[in-house]
């Protein structure tokens, strides 16, 4: 594929900030796209930025959906991943990437160094290991650079502790050409509105915490990110996600919301500091 990548580890501002540059050669210049990937009662987003490097964000369940969609979006014989995120170790974020792991070549596994003791999570990580796949566990104050675009990792924090695992979610804000968004896992309320208390949270694009569970898509938080597009990732479920209690909290402080399990594929393209959304019910 020609795609050749240089990580660069260094130290600016505090001695604790780490700054992962990630440089391509050759460069192919293009609109960055956002998708969010239809993969049932789980999560899964590609980031494809302006230049070809991709950022794989969860894999869904295991259901084989998550690699049906990249090949739909990169083509059956595009097998390189730059980068592969796992938010949290929860079946519904990273089953569907023991497949992926299995069948395509992948730069780094960036995780939030939580791990898990079922067998899936064991199988992931045997393929990670058995692939050589270099793993890195990210937290607050981290960066992931790639040319212009910048995402910023806002929580956890290294070596915090949460009674509830959701809340140790890896966060971020993904800057490209002005125009933000903003990703938490699964992370709940409480979480939520922490965050928005300690940082500017406001985002263009906002995936929903938590698949819209009654617990998360807190009201001070939607205010201050006050996203023009939100995206909820969500398929058949007995949790009765999303909830009309996030939908109406949504409704007040969100242009615009998508759910997979509605819309199916959700494509935003960044064009010109301008957002066009496509959906596969799009007319």
């Amino acid at each position: 594929m020609g795609k050749h990548f240089q990580i660069i580890l260094g130290c600016a501002v505090a001695i604790d900030l780490l700054v992962w540059s990630f440089i391509l050669f050759p460069a192919e210049a293009k609109n960055s796209e956002l998708y969010f990937l239809p993969v049932g009662q789980g999560d899964s987003s590609l980031v494809n930025l302006a230049g070809g490097a991709q950022l794989l964000i969860d894999g869904g369940p295991i259901n084989g959906k998550a690699q049906a969609n990249l090949e739909k979006i990169l083509g059956i014989n595009d097998r390189y991943v730059d980068l592969v995120m796992i938010s949290h170790p929860q079946l519904d974020h990273y089953g569907g990437l023991i497949e992926v792991l299995k069948n395509y070549e992948v730069g780094a596994v960036l995780t939030d160094g939580q791990t898990a003791e079922s067998a899936a999570w064991q199988e992931l990580e045997k393929v990670i290991r058995d692939k050589k796949i270099p793993q890195i566990t990210l937290s607050t104050g981290d960066k992931i650079k790639y040319g212009d675009s910048v995402l910023d990792i806002l929580s956890p924090q290294k070596g915090e502790w949460a009674k509830d695992v959701n809340d140790l979610s890896l966060v971020g804000i993904l800057e490209v050409n002005g125009i933000k968004f903003l990703f938490g896992g699964d992370m709940s309320a409480d979480k939520e509105k922490q965050l928005a208390d300690l940082y500017d949270v406001n985002a263009d694009i906002l995936k929903v915490s938590h698949h819209g569970s009654k617990y998360s898509s807190n009201s001070d938080f939607l205010k201050e990110v006050s996203p023009a597009v939100s995206v909820i990732e969500v398929g058949k479920n007995s949790y009765g996600h999303p909830t009309k209690e996030a939908l109406g909290r949504l409704a007040n402080f969100s242009s615009q919301s998508y759910r997979t399990d509605l819309n199916g594929l959700v494509k935003i393209i960044l064009e010109n500091g301008k957002l066009k959304v496509y959906t596969e019910t799009s007319s």
